[in-house]
């Protein structure tokens, strides 16, 4: 049986899913009835660990899991996240104390539970420092209405500054084989603060995969297309031989590309826990299957070498979208 992995004091499996996709980012959101049918089949196949957000469709994504599954909220581990929300239909950025506990009001009605088994300051704000969002996330731990305090896309510096406040359970960063900038540093400090690292866009927002997606099939409302440059068309030829590897590992260990990938992420660190997303039945069974794939240390060793961090062509955000988090980079990404 797989093993399971902590996240503070509570076990899940290894592979959780991101519900991210089902009403945001990578084009149209999902039909309704599909979106809730692919959420019941998550729970149906053993997920027991849903992340979503404020900002995932302006709070539809909350909406639909809350409307789905409350019926079973005893049967899964539930994780959102505050400071990136919406008013009027526009993303906002604020971590102010009294912001975050009104978010959180919010998000709890949209979700129909009591508690938020996790609750993220989905990035840091610079107006605001970060000891007093922790505060306000500590009082809300106090009141019960969340279980556990964690972060997104942030360094090593902010998450020891907010470990000094309250623990931190959870930190949640961009972590695959086409990502590696959490070897950085951020890595290491989860390992020695005992906090669980949520690899998120595990399976390179669709890139790691075989076939992998066709940026000239992107809807016009697919980010991909405009704040990861990545797969922008002068860049994203250059990254496609890095799949060469990826499929040749895949063969030998009998596994699909996606499950290669997410695999590699689980092998980095027993505190490691993937949350790839999706909107296909297909693709949910696939990476849920990825939990008891065990790689073994000559794979992912080759598979370290050949995605080198400096191999991949084109930086990981666009300016603005690196503007908005303190996740370390490395020089060449700097110069």
């Amino acid at each position: 049986m797989t093993a399971k992995r902590l996240i503070g004091d509570r076990k899940v499996y290894p592979v959780g899913l991101g519900c991210m996709n089902i009403t945001h980012a990578y084009g149209p959101p999902m039909d309704e009835a599909d979106a809730k049918a692919l959420l019941v089949r998550a729970l149906d196949l053993g997920y027991d660990f849903l992340d979503t957000a404020t900002l995932y469709g302006f709070g539809r994504s909350e909406e639909l899991i809350g409307q789905a599954l409350k019926d079973r909220r005893d049967s899964y581990f539930l994780a959102s996240k505050c400071v990136l929300g919406f008013k009027d239909g526009q993303r906002t950025l604020d971590a102010r104390p009294e912001s975050i506990k009104a978010a959180c009001e919010a998000s709890l009605k949209r979700l129909q539970t009591e508690v938020i088994d996790l609750y993220y300051m989905h990035r840091p704000d610079p107006n605001v420092p970060i000891e007093d969002s922790v505060g306000a996330l500590a009082d809300l731990v106090k009141e019960g209405k969340i279980r556990m305090i964690g972060l997104s896309e942030m360094g090593a510096a902010d998450l020891r500054r907010a470990h000094a406040v309250h623990p931190i359970a959870a930190m949640q960063s961009e972590y695959s084989l086409w990502v590696r900038n959490p070897e950085i540093a951020i890595k290491a400090a989860c390992e020695e603060l005992g906090v669980a690292l949520v690899a998120f866009s595990p399976v390179g927002r669709g890139f790691l995969a075989d076939p992998p997606v066709d940026p000239a099939h992107f809807h016009e409302s697919d980010l991909r297309g405009s704040i990861f440059p990545r797969f922008a068309p002068e860049n994203y030829a250059g990254n496609l031989p890095l799949l060469d590897e990826a499929r040749a590992c895949a063969k030998e260990a009998d596994c699909s590309v996606a499950q290669l990938a997410l695999a590699w992420t689980l092998a980095k660190g027993d505190n490691i826990l993937p949350i790839p997303g999706t909107t296909s039945l297909s693709h949910l069974e696939e990476n849920w299957q990825a939990g008891s794939i065990q790689l073994s240390d000559d794979i992912v060793a080759r598979l370290d070498t050949f995605f080198l961090p400096e191999k991949a062509v084109g930086p990981r955000y666009s300016a603005m979208g690196q503007s908005v988090v303190t996740t370390e980079m490395y020089p060449f990404e700097q110069a």
